[in-house]
């Protein structure tokens, strides 16, 4: 009988409690506004998709998911597959998605009931001046030295009325939500950024193999006057001019090669490397630029799929509403139920017993009745915050279809300046052949032949330039299309 009592008492506390807080539970309902994504403002079309239209028309189509395979171009894939497995910024947004969960799983554990198990041993030697000791030391038998033992686990439940608990788990989803999109945003942003690295690396390899090019040709005229006027046919002015020319042609070597070291340094920062770790792998590549098709089918809505920042943008927007309610669910009363279920004794044979068993249910209620101006104070942030929210979201969306448009008009103007070029770099070595073939004759002066030099050297150097900034522009465009991510 002794045994039994106690179990009949925590069975019958342990089902009043569960059927409390199942009533209440069921009762429960989280106050705020319900969250509703805002309409999508996006325009149709892209305005200048028609223009784009020729040339995608001639070029193999990709997909957004991996663009940079569609530049067929092995060392870029290679490049870019490196930097998304070793970037420091894309580990450093791994951590931050880590740290937004563990928020997410505290907020989603503080709905639960919070359990722990305790068991002491303490040893204590009763003070005859302190009134328990006084008191005490007057009984026979009493003993001042006291071991006491103690064993039991306890709960404790904050009901979660209003749903306060609850708008707060759903802002932290929504927070994880957003970091993770965030992450997508960075692992974009590391492609582009490797892959533009390495078109200027390119661009910057071919515009001094150009200016080499150029160097070589311009000695030989050199050397064309040193013999005329070694034959008594040619002027000290015209070798002079010669040589100015040579060394003009040399000046513009080195702001290209520091255009390739610090392309070099860049590529391998963002690879995780120590500058010059991955540099013999780009030296003096051949391989020509071939930039893909920018697929546009599916028109400005798609980027609400796909650009992180505008998923990032919209999460915080769902998050900053929870908020509200958060804010709203302090005017009402919280209750919270609390049970203790041990033992306790002052012999260890009779910790386990009935006469040692003290269960314990506590219910507090806690209600901010009055701190109302404080509390409307919080609501009214709360409501602040969600529209500050909303006007980020809806920034988000216009600049996302800006990014893209001016990605798309730099690639339109940039492939009719190539053309362009083109014709003008023929035109330009045409004339420099005819001035130099002139010159030999005498029909000419060298400064004919020296202009139509600098003329052609400036018209290849700016076309190698435009040929790079083409294929940067590509990666614009796949970027602002929230490509690199499936």
């Amino acid at each position: 009988m002794t045994n039994a009592a106690p179990h009949g008492l925590v069975k019958r506390t342990v089902s009043v409690v569960v059927a409390t807080l199942a009533t209440l539970g069921l009762a429960a309902c989280a106050v705020g506004p319900d969250y509703h994504a805002p309409a999508s403002e996006m325009p149709t079309v892209y305005p200048h998709a028609k223009e784009l239209a020729p040339l995608n028309d001639a070029r193999e189509p990709v997909g957004l998911d991996a663009w940079w395979n569609g530049f067929d171009d092995p060392v870029l894939t290679k490049i870019v597959q490196r930097a998304l497995d070793q970037n420091l910024d894309m580990a450093s947004s791994i951590a931050r998605v880590a740290q937004a969960r563990a928020a997410a799983d505290f907020a989603g554990a503080e709905l639960l009931p919070q359990g722990s198990a305790y068991g002491d041993v303490s040893k204590q030697r009763q003070s005859l001046e302190s009134p328990l000791g006084k008191i005490g030391s007057n009984l026979p038998g009493y003993k001042r030295g006291q071991t006491l033992y103690s064993v039991g686990a306890a709960a404790t439940w904050e009901i979660d009325i209003a749903g306060g608990l609850r708008r707060g788990a759903e802002a932290a989803d929504a927070e994880l939500q957003a970091a993770e999109a965030n992450h997508l945003g960075v692992r974009i942003l590391v492609a582009a950024e490797a892959a533009d690295a390495y078109f200027r690396v390119r661009g910057a390899q071919a515009r001094i193999g150009i200016a080499r090019q150029q160097v070589q040709t311009n000695q030989r005229l050199l050397d064309l006057v040193r013999l005329r006027l070694a034959d008594g046919i040619g002027a000290q002015r015209e070798q002079a001019q010669a040589e100015a020319q040579l060394a003009q042609t040399r000046v513009t070597i080195p702001p290209l090669q520091i255009e390739l070291e610090t392309q070099l340094n860049r590529l391998d920062v963002l690879m995780g490397a120590q500058p010059g770790t991955y540099a013999s792998e780009l030296r003096d590549s051949t391989s020509e630029l071939t930039v893909p098709q920018v697929a546009l089918a599916q028109g400005p809505a798609d980027l609400l799929r796909r650009r992180p920042d505008v998923i990032a943008a919209e999460r915080k927007l769902a998050a900053s509403n929870a908020r509200i309610g958060v804010a709203t669910a302090e005017y009402y009363p919280k209750l919270s139920l609390s049970a203790l279920l041990g033992f306790e004794s002052l012999s260890a044979g009779k910790l386990f017993t009935g006469q040692a068993f003290q269960p314990a249910a506590t219910a507090g209620l806690r209600w901010r009745l009055f701190d109302f101006g404080r509390v409307a104070a919080e609501v009214a942030g709360a409501k602040g915050a969600n529209a500050e929210a909303l006007a980020m979201y809806r920034k988000s969306m216009l600049q996302a279809t800006a990014d893209v448009e001016d990605a798309l008009v730099t690639l339109v103007q940039l492939e009719a300046q190539s053309h362009d070029l083109a014709d003008e770099i023929r035109s330009h070595e045409r004339a420099r052949q005819a001035a130099e073939d002139a010159y030999k004759g005498g029909a000419v002066s060298l400064f004919e032949v020296l202009d139509e030099d600098r003329q052609l050297l400036a018209a290849r150097d700016q076309n190698a330039k435009v040929r790079a900034d083409n294929a940067r522009a590509a990666v614009s465009a796949f970027r602002a299309l929230g490509g690199g991510w499936s």
